[in-house]
C-alpha cells in the first residue's frame, strides 16, 4: 500500500493525469482546476511526502519522492499518465519521467524549480527554520496575498486555509507539513538538473513576474536543446501559483496534451 495520501477528482475512466504540487503544498490545491474545469479527466493527486496527510518519514530526496509515485501510480492506473507539476513537484515530475519513461505519456511543467543556486537555497532553508508557522490565521493568509498568491481568487485561498493550515501548539498555527522535510527539499533544488527523455512532448510554463526565476535560463537551454521540438514553452504573466491564479488556461494546455 502506497504511504502518499491520495486526492482523487473526476470519473474512474476518465483520462488519468497525475498532478504534483509544490514545497510546502498538499494534493488538494488541485481541487478548482479538476473540479471546475477538467471534470472528465481522472486526476490523481497525492499528498507528497512530508505534505499534508502523507507519511512524514524521511528519506525526502527526489529518488524517495519518485519511489512513493511509481508505487502509488501501480496502485491507481496502468495506463500512461499525463504528468503536471508545479514548482517542486515539477522537479520530481522530470525525475519520474527519467526513471520510469513507459509511465509518462507527456509532460507538463508549471513553473518548475530546479538547479537553483546553493546560496539562495541555503537562505530559504534558513528562513523555513527560523519562521516555520504564524500567530493567527490573518497572518499566515497576508503572508500569500503579498507574495505567490497575489493573483489567486479569495475562494481558493479560502480554501486553502481551511484545509491545508493547523494549529501546531503554543496557541499557534502552521501549514500542514513536516519542516525538516521542507528544508531537507530546498537542498535538494541546488542538485544539478536532470531532463525528461528526449522524445516526451513537454509544455513548460514559466511565471515571468517571479523575481528571481525559478525557471533559470540554463534550465530553459538544456530543455531546448535535449527536447527540441517536443518542447512548448510558453511565458504567462503571472505570479508562481499558475494553476489556481489561470486554471482555465492550464486545464486548456492539459486537453492538448490527452
Amino acid at each position: 500500500m502506497s504511504d502518499l495520501k491520495i486526492h482523487r477528482f473526476g470519473p474512474a475512466d476518465g483520462a488519468p493525469v497525475l498532478a504534483l504540487h509544490g514545497l510546502t503544498g498538499h494534493g488538494g490545491r488541485w481541487r478548482h482546476l479538476a473540479e471546475g474545469y477538467l471534470p472528465q479527466v481522472r486526476m490523481i493527486a497525492p499528498d507528497l511526502r512530508g505534505h499534508g496527510h502523507s507519511t512524514w518519514s524521511p528519506p525526502w530526496g527526489f529518488a524517495d519522492h519518485v519511489d512513493s509515485l511509481v508505487e502509488a501510480l501501480d496502485a491507481e492506473t496502468s495506463e500512461p499518465v499525463v504528468l503536471v507539476g508545479h514548482s517542486f513537484g515539477g522537479a520530481i515530475a522530470v525525475h519520474l519521467a527519467a526513471r520510469a519513461p513507459e509511465r509518462v505519456r507527456a509532460l507538463l511543467l508549471l513553473d518548475p524549480a530546479m538547479g537553483l543556486e546553493p546560496g539562495r537555497m541555503l537562505e530559504i532553508a534558513d528562513l523555513t527554520v527560523r519562521y516555520p508557522d504564524y500567530t493567527d490565521a490573518a497572518e499566515a493568509r497576508a503572508e500569500k496575498v503579498h507574495c505567490a498568491w497575489a493573483d489567486v481568487a479569495a475562494e481558493v485561498l479560502d480554501e486553502e486555509i481551511a484545509e491545508h493550515l493547523i494549529d501546531v501548539g503554543g496557541g499557534r498555527v502552521g501549514w500542514r507539513y513536516a519542516v525538516p522535510a521542507v528544508v531537507a527539499s530546498w537542498g535538494e533544488l541546488a542538485r544539478p538538473v536532470v531532463l525528461p527523455p528526449a522524445d516526451l512532448p513537454t509544455v513548460l510554463v514559466q511565471a515571468m513576474r517571479v523575481q528571481p526565476p525559478y525557471v533559470t535560463p540554463q534550465f530553459r537551454a538544456a530543455l531546448d536543446a535535449h527536447l527540441g521540438d517536443r518542447l512548448t514553452v510558453i511565458e504567462m504573466d503571472v505570479d508562481h501559483m499558475v494553476a489556481n491564479s489561470r486554471p482555465a488556461e492550464v486545464a486548456a494546455l492539459i486537453e492538448k496534451l490527452l
